[in-house]
């Protein structure tokens, strides 16, 4: 029985590092949130970097201060919407023997999904000879998502619960070389959150070594993995207008490397079969510590503006997101267990958006956009923690400005997918098989005020 180590793959620490990257597996642009702007929620995100009157540019794209007016602050909030409701079955198929292709007890693990609030603050101060300076501070939320299932569902073993969360503190400066040209560079601290658990199947481990009265399903545990971390990061930016009424923004934003010192990994173990593992496997499956790093990761984005006249404005947006270096993960245990790696098949993403501007009056503008959102992996890497695919955006959004200090947006957008499918092995061997029903929505408000 000394072989019992083996099982250590299902460790809470490696499931939950495992989880997070899984995000990258399952969600469109992997975790990658850009709800940080009403008026950008409403035109799609198109112009993010280049767009003139959204404070939001400040974390997206520094050098495209030149395009605020004055001091100012803006305050958004999104409530993101996400379901996902599972049709399908799961089986054991580990070892052979008793229970071997039975199937997995337990329901479809009710809607998985959440509303979510997802905040977003930002300040602006022009300053140096005719303002040509800018500072600049922002709040945002750049990566977080959260799926929970019942406790009993068939897909236990693969996920229970996945939450997610990394906020930035960014301070920002520009400058002015003409009023054609602009840079600007910032940096942000980023605290990551990670909350994740999951059942483990202790009845398949420990039938696999020969222990007698287990089988498949007869010794559920649970585990559960905690870890925090704040990291250094940065965004380098420039702004080129062609003339006063077409512009055009780069941007780049850093990978941050989170090296989780600190997590914690808690263990439920059904009392037939602590006893045995007490002495199977000594100092395993106990509560514990341990270490792994997780790489959020670079992306480069390209925005375009263009003002038509006093009316009409058009803007578009590409983003290239570099999830393929999430390659593996290996995890260090404090305890016993020897050290998981984790393999991990992403590829990088493209978000691409095209929006339009319609100012109604001087206290109205309309505004519209539509995207293309894709997703990190193929139907061979689909995790039930964010089961999700490639997504289409429709946006909608509105400006009302009852003064020249003054000005509130709206922003809402619904996310067409298809139905992804799930094949999913859990690390003993119970396979999840079926559909996801998925859908999204957003809806944003914001408030802007100079000084």
């Amino acid at each position: 029985m000394t072989n019992v180590s083996n099982i250590s793959r299902v460790t809470a620490l490696a499931v939950g590092i495992a989880s997070v990257l899984a995000f990258g597996q399952a969600h469109g642009a992997a975790f990658q949130l850009k709800e940080n702007s009403a008026k950008g929620l409403g035109r799609a995100f198109a112009g993010s970097g280049s767009a003139e009157g959204d404070a939001s540019i400040i974390a997206v794209n520094p050098a495209g201060m030149r395009q605020l007016d004055g001091q100012q602050f803006q305050a958004d909030v999104s409530a993101i919407s996400f379901s996902a409701k599972f049709d399908g079955n799961a089986r054991y198929v580990g070892p052979t023997g008793p229970g071997t292709g039975t199937a997995v007890s337990g329901g479809n693990g009710g809607d998985a999904g959440m509303i979510a609030p997802v905040p977003a603050m930002y300040y602006h101060l022009p300053f140096g000879e005719n303002d040509n300076m800018h500072f600049g501070a922002s709040v945002t939320v750049p990566f977080g998502f959260k799926t929970e299932y019942d406790s009993n569902w068939v897909g236990r073993y693969n996920g229970l619960k996945t939450e997610l969360q990394a906020i930035d503190l960014n301070l920002a400066f520009s400058y002015d070389v003409n009023p054609y040209v602009s840079f600007g560079a910032s940096v942000f601290g980023e605290r990551l959150d990670v909350d994740l658990s999951n059942a483990i199947d202790f009845g398949t481990a420990l039938y696999a070594q020969r222990v007698p009265g287990f089988a498949p399903g007869t010794a559920d545990g649970t585990s559960r993995i905690k870890g925090d971390n704040t990291a250094v990061g940065f965004t380098l930016g420039g702004l080129f207008s062609i003339d006063e009424n077409t512009h055009i923004g780069f941007s780049y934003r850093s990978e941050v490397e989170h090296k989780i010192t600190n997590g914690t990994a808690d263990f439920t173990v059904p009392g037939n079969a602590a006893a045995v593992l007490a002495v199977a496997a000594p100092g395993q499956y106990v509560d514990t510590k341990g270490r792994a790093t997780i790489t959020l990761p670079a992306s480069a984005t390209a925005s375009f503006t263009h003002k038509f006249n006093d009316q009409w404005s058009l803007m578009a947006d590409v983003s290239r997101t570099a999830w393929s270096k999430f390659d593996e993960v290996r995890v260090d245990f404090a305890s016993n267990q020897a050290d998981a790696v984790l393999p991990f098949h992403y590829r990088d993403t493209t978000f691409a958006s095209i929006g339009a501007d319609y100012r109604m009056s001087d206290t109205l503008t309309l505004r519209g956009g539509l995207a293309y959102d894709q997703t990190p992996t193929t139907d061979a890497h689909r995790d039930v923690r964010v089961p999700d695919t490639s997504r289409k955006w429709v946006s909608l959004g509105l400006t009302w400005a009852p003064s020249a200090n003054a000005e509130y947006s709206f922003g809402y957008t619904h996310l067409f997918t298809s139905d992804p499918n799930i094949r999913s092995t859990s690390q003993t061997n119970s396979v999840i098989t079926g559909t996801y029903e998925v859908s999204g929505d957003v809806l944003a408000a914001s408030a802007n005020f100079k000084f």
